[in-house]
C-alpha cells in the first residue's frame, strides 16, 4: 500500500525522478524521462504494479519498519533514511540519482552505522505502469530485466534470488559496512551497460549539487526553504532541452477518492514561466536562458498556434489515455498520462511567456532577436483574440468564459511588449498598442468589476470568486492601494478561505459539476495561499503576511516539499508531488517578506516584484542599500504602468 503523499521524498537525475516512501520503498520511477513508461507504478496501485523496497527486515505478516530519520544530504538531491533497530543496531539507506552521464540510474547505499542488522532488499519491476512482467535472467553475473523495447540492470555485491516473480536480497550489515544496489536503465536492443562506480557516483553527484547551490544569491531568514525549493525546481528541469515538468507524478489525487486526476509530467508554459522568475531573481541565469531556448523551439514559427503545455522536449500531441487496470492512488481513478487540456485556449498563457521573456530581458540575458519576434507575433494575435472567452488558468472542462484573470495577463502581454519596444529593442505599432492596453484594462474594470461587493469576479457577469485575482496587483494592473484590490483581497480571504486559513482556488460544488466541469471538491490550492500572503504584504499587512507564510511552511514535508494542495479536511497534502507551482510562490513570497526585514519599507513590498534584478537576491541578509550586488540599484523591475517604484 502506498504510504501518505507527504511520506515521499524526492529524487532525480535532471531527466526523471523516483519518489521514495518512509518505509525505504521506490513506489515510483520512469526509465528514461519523466514522461516516460512507470517500471515502479506502486504509487498508483498495489506492490503488483511495481516497487523496490530496501530496509530492515520484517516478518511476512508486519508492515515495514518506517525510517526513525529522514534528511537530505546537505543542499541536496540525496537522500539519507536511518532505521533503529532496538537490540540489534542501526543502518542508513543513501538514495540518489546522478546527474546522468550516459545510462540513467537509482544508486542505493546501505551503511552499517551501529551493531548487526538483517536488511532486506525486494525488487520488483513491471514495466508499462505495472502492466508487463519483464523476462529477468542473469548475463555475466549481472541482472537484467527485459520488456520489450526496456532493459533495466541490477548491481549488487550480494546474493540475489528470484522468487515470486520478484528480485529478492537477504543480508546483514555491521558497523562499517558498505552495501550498494545500482538499477541502470538502457535499451533492451543495445549492450549492456558499464557496471556503476556507486562511491564515484555519489562523491560526484555531491559535488554537483554544491557547486550549483552556490550560485543562489539569497541569504535571507527564509534561506533553508528557498534553497530547497530551487533544488527542486531544478530536479524537475529536462536538462537536456531546457523544459520544466510541473511534477514529476500523474493521477496524485486532488480530491481523494475522487476524479480529478491528472498527468502534470509535462511543460506548462504558465508554470515555466514563474519557474523562470524565481530563478532569474535567485541568481539562475543558465536555467533561464535554457528554458528560453526551449520555448522558442517548442513555439517554432507558429505562435498563432500556441498551446498551454508542451512535451519536455516539444512535443505538442499529449493525447489523453485512462491506465484502467491501475485502481489510482488510495483507488482514486481514473489513473490518466497524456493531458486533454494540451490544446485548451487559455490567453492568460500570452501574459505569463510574454513577462517571463521580459525578465529574462532585464536580467541582462544575452539578446536574442527572435525572443523578440516571436513576442510581437503573440501580442498581433491578442489583438484579434483578447476579447474572447476562453478555459482560463485553471483549466476548466466546462463552457468557456470571459475569465478575469486572462484578460489582465492579455494587459500584461501588451504592456510588456510595449516596454520593449520603448527600450529600443524592438520595433512595433506603438500607439496602437498603448491604445489596446488601455482598452483591455478598461474592458476588466468595467465587466469584471463588482461595485456593489467592490470586489473583481472570476468572469464577466458572474458572482463567483476566484483566487488568481490576486495577481492584480503583482502583475502591475493596479496598484496595491486601489480601493478595488483591497476589496478584492479582502473578500477572497473572506468567502475562499478554508477553517485552517489557508485558499481555495474557487468555489467548488460537491457532488454537482461546477464552473470547471468536474464533480467533487479539492483541497486549499498552495499557489492561491501564497499569492494571498503576497497581497496582504503588499497592502502593508506584513505581520499577517509572515503570519500566513510561516503557516504554509508548516505544511511542508519533513524534507521541505510541497503537493499542490492542502486537503483541511483530512489535514494531509494532496495532487501531484512535489509541485513546482507550490515551490514558485514559496520563494517569491520568501523575497518579499525579506525585502522588509532589510528595508523596513511598504514601498518594497507594495512593488509589483519580490525580488530586484538583475542581481536578483539578498546577499548576506543585506540591511542596507550598499549590501546588495549592485548598489543604488532599484528594489524592483518596473512590471507594470500602476505603480513604479524610485530607485534608492
Amino acid at each position: 500500500m502506498a504510504g501518505r503523499i507527504e511520506d515521499y521524498a524526492l529524487i532525480g537525475d535532471m531527466q526523471t525522478a523516483a519518489l521514495v516512501c518512509r518505509d525505504g520503498s521506490v513506489d515510483w520511477l520512469c526509465f528514461p524521462r519523466f514522461d516516460t513508461d512507470a517500471v515502479f507504478a506502486g504509487l498508483l496501485g498495489t506492490e503488483e504494479h511495481g516497487f523496490w523496497r530496501l530496509g530492515p527486515a520484517h516478518a511476512a505478516d508486519s508492515p515495514p519498519p518506517a525510517a526513525a530519520r529522514r534528511t537530505y544530504r546537505g543542499d541536496s538531491l540525496i537522500l539519507q533514511s536511518e532505521w533503529d533497530q532496538p537490540g540489534h543496531g542501526s543502518v542508513r539507506v543513501i538514495d540518489f540519482m546522478p546527474p546522468r552521464d550516459g545510462a540513467p540510474q537509482l544508486i542505493r547505499i546501505v551503511e552499517g552505522l551501529s551493531g548487526l542488522v538483517q536488511m532486506q532488499s525486494t525488487l520488483r519491476m513491471r514495466f508499462s505502469y505495472g502492466r508487463v512482467v519483464p523476462w529477468v535472467h542473469q548475463v555475466g553475473g549481472r541482472t537484467v530485466a527485459v520488456a520489450g523495447p526496456d532493459a533495466v540492470w541490477l548491481d549488487t555485491d550480494v546474493e540475489t534470488h528470484g522468487e515470486d516473480l520478484t528480485t529478492h536480497s537477504d543480508f546483514t550489515i555491521q558497523e562499517g559496512d558498505r552495501v550498494a544496489f545500482t538499477i541502470s536503465w538502457q535499451p533492451s536492443h543495445h549492450t549492456q551497460p558499464p557496471l556503476a562506480d556507486p562511491k564515484g557516483a555519489l562523491e560526484a553527484t555531491t559535488e554537483f549539487w554544491r557547486e550549483w547551490v552556490e550560485q543562489c544569491t539569497y541569504y535571507g531568514p527564509y534561506r533553508e526553504a528557498v534553497v530547497r525549493s530551487l533544488i527542486t525546481l531544478k530536479a524537475l528541469t529536462y536538462a537536456p532541452t531546457g523544459g520544466i515538468v510541473a511534477a514529476p507524478t500523474t493521477s496524485l489525487p486532488e480530491d481523494i477518492g475522487g476524479v480529478r486526476n491528472w498527468d502534470y509530467r509535462y511543460t506548462w508554459l504558465r508554470d515555466a514561466a514563474i519557474t523562470l522568475s524565481s530563478l532569474l531573481r535567485t541568481g539562475y541565469r543558465e536555467e533561464a536562458s535554457a528554458w528560453r531556448d526551449w520555448l522558442l523551439r517548442a513555439v517554432a514559427g507558429d505562435p498563432e498556434n500556441l498551446q498551454i503545455m508542451y512535451g519536455i522536449a516539444g512535443e505538442r500531441e499529449l493525447g489523453e489515455a485512462q491506465l484502467d487496470w491501475l485502481p489510482g492512488y488510495e483507488n482514486s481513478g481514473p489513473v490518466r498520462v497524456g493531458n486533454g487540456a494540451a490544446h485548451q485556449l487559455q490567453l492568460d498563457v500570452y501574459g505569463e511567456v510574454t513577462e517571463a521573456l521580459h525578465l529574462a530581458h532585464m536580467a541582462g540575458l544575452a539578446r536574442n532577436d527572435y525572443a523578440s519576434a516571436l513576442q510581437l507575433k503573440l501580442i498581433r494575435y491578442l489583438e484579434d483574440h483578447w476579447d474572447e472567452p476562453d478555459e482560463g488558468i485553471w483549466e476548466v472542462r466546462g463552457p468557456r468564459r470571459h475569465f478575469v484573470h486572462s484578460k489582465v495577463m492579455a494587459w500584461v502581454a501588451v504592456d510588456r511588449t510595449i516596454k520593449l519596444i520603448e527600450s529600443g529593442e524592438a520595433d512595433g505599432p506603438l500607439e496602437r498598442w498603448r491604445e489596446l492596453r488601455d482598452d483591455i484594462h478598461r474592458d476588466v474594470c468595467e465587466k469584471g468589476y463588482d461595485k456593489e461587493r467592490n470586489t473583481f469576479t472570476q468572469s464577466y457577469g458572474s458572482k463567483e470568486l476566484d483566487a488568481s485575482l490576486l495577481l492584480i496587483p503583482q502583475m502591475g494592473f493596479l496598484p496595491p492601494d486601489d480601493k478595488r484590490v483591497i476589496g478584492t483581497i479582502e473578500a477572497i480571504q473572506r468567502e475562499l478561505s478554508t477553517p485552517d486559513g489557508f485558499i481555495l482556488r474557487y468555489p467548488t460544488d460537491g457532488e454537482a459539476e461546477g464552473v470547471d466541469g468536474l464533480p467533487g471538491d479539492e483541497g486549499a490550492f498552495l499557489a492561491c495561499s501564497f499569492w494571498m500572503a503576497d497581497d496582504l504584504a503588499m497592502i502593508g499587512r506584513v505581520d499577517e503576511a509572515r503570519k500566513l507564510f510561516e503557516k504554509l511552511l508548516a505544511l511542508r514535508n519533513g524534507l521541505g516539499l510541497l503537493a499542490e494542495e492542502w486537503d483541511s479536511r483530512l489535514q494531509r497534502q494532496v495532487g501531484n508531488f512535489p509541485q513546482a507551482f507550490s515551490h514558485v510562490p514559496l520563494i517569491d513570497t520568501a523575497l518579499r517578506l525579506t525585502a522588509w526585514d532589510a528595508y523596513g519599507t511598504s514601498d518594497v513590498v507594495k512593488s509589483q516584484s519580490p525580488c530586484p534584478l538583475p542581481a536578483g537576491g539578498f546577499h548576506r541578509a543585506a540591511q542596507r542599500t550598499e549590501d546588495w550586488e549592485t548598489p543604488g540599484q532599484s528594489l524592483v523591475p518596473d512590471r507594470g504602468v500602476a505603480h513604479k517604484p524610485e530607485a534608492l
